[in-house]
C-alpha cells in the first residue's frame, strides 16, 4: 500500500496548479489530505473519481475555508471516521480515519501556534490527541497516522536549528512528539533516511524554497506492530501545489 501525505494550502488553489495530473502520476493508493480549506460541497468531485478515486471522504471545518482534512483512495475502507468524539478538537476539521482489513490510515492537521492563544489550543490539543490515540490502537493497533503535525522534532529537521524560540520547533513541542513516537510510533521517512536538508514545508518568504530553508512537519507515523512493513519512505520536494511537498510511505 502506498500512502501518501499531502497539506495542500488549499485543494481549490492545488487544482488550479495541476494537483490531479500530478495524482494520475503520483498514483498512491491513499492520499491524506491536510489544509483542505474547502467543503465537499465546494468541489467537483467527479474529478477524483475519474483520476481514480472513487472512495473519498471530507471532514471539514465548521469555519468555512478554514483547515479541514480529506482522504481519497482507490480501495474502499470498511469503516470511516470522522473526528474523534472530541468537541474540542472537532469543530476545526483535523482528524479522519479510514479503516482497511489490516491496516487504519488517518490524516491529521496538527494546529500551529501562530500566537500564544493559538500555542494553547495546539499543546492541548497535542494532549488529548495523545490520550485518544493510546486508546485507539487498543483496538487498531496496525495505525498509520499521516499528516502535518507542525512540529520539527529534531534539529536535523529545520535548516535553522537556533530557531527555538519559534512555535514549531519549540522544545515542548519537540518533547511532546518525541513521546509519541517513544508511545509506539516510527517516524517513517527518518526510520529509512538519516540525512540531512529534507524537509516538507518552506516559507513562501524569503525565497525558501529554492534555497532549501525549510522546516520537516509532516510525518506519515507508523504503529510499531507494522515497523518490518516499512518498505519505503521518502520526499517530493518536486510537487509545487502548496507551500508544502508530499510524502510518501510504502507497507507491505
Amino acid at each position: 500500500m502506498k500512502i501518501i501525505s499531502y497539506n495542500v494550502n488549499g485543494i481549490r488553489a492545488a487544482l488550479k496548479k495541476g494537483f490531479i495530473e500530478w495524482l494520475e502520476v503520483a498514483n498512491p493508493d491513499v492520499v491524506c489530505i491536510q489544509e483542505t480549506k474547502a467543503h465537499k460541497e465546494q468541489l467537483d468531485l467527479s474529478l477524483f473519481e475519474e483520476a481514480g478515486y472513487p472512495y473519498h471522504y471530507w471532514f471539514s471545518a465548521q469555519k468555512k475555508g478554514y483547515s479541514s482534512v480529506a482522504i481519497l483512495s482507490k480501495i474502499e475502507p470498511k469503516h470511516v471516521e470522522y473526528g474523534t468524539g472530541i468537541e474540542s478538537m472537532d469543530f476545526e476539521g483535523r482528524n479522519l480515519r479510514v479503516d482497511f482489513d489490516d491496516v487504519s490510515v488517518m490524516s491529521l492537521y496538527l494546529p500551529s501556534g501562530t500566537n500564544d492563544a493559538r500555542l494553547d489550543f495546539k499543546l492541548n490539543y497535542m494532549a488529548e490527541f495523545q490520550e485518544y490515540v493510546n486508546e485507539l490502537k487498543k483496538d487498531l493497533p496496525n495505525l498509520v497516522i499521516c499528516g502535518d503535525y507542525n512540529i520539527c522534532h529534531e534539529e536535523i529537521d529545520i535548516h535553522n536549528p537556533k530557531m527555538k524560540g519559534v512555535s514549531g520547533f519549540l522544545p515542548v513541542e519537540r518533547e511532546w512528539i518525541g513521546n509519541f513516537i517513544d508511545s509506539g510510533f516510527i517516524d517513517s521517512f527518518r526510520f529509512l533516511n538519516k540525512e540531512p536538508h529534507n524537509y516538507s514545508w518552506w516559507s513562501y518568504r524569503a525565497n525558501a524554497r529554492n534555497n532549501n530553508k525549510g522546516w520537516r512537519i509532516d510525518y506519515n507515523m507508523v504503529s510499531e506492530p507494522l515497523k518490518d512493513r516499512i518498505k519505503r519512505a521518502y520526499i517530493l520536494p518536486e510537487a509545487k501545489h502548496s507551500d508544502h511537498c508530499p510524502i510518501v510511505v510504502e507497507i507491505e
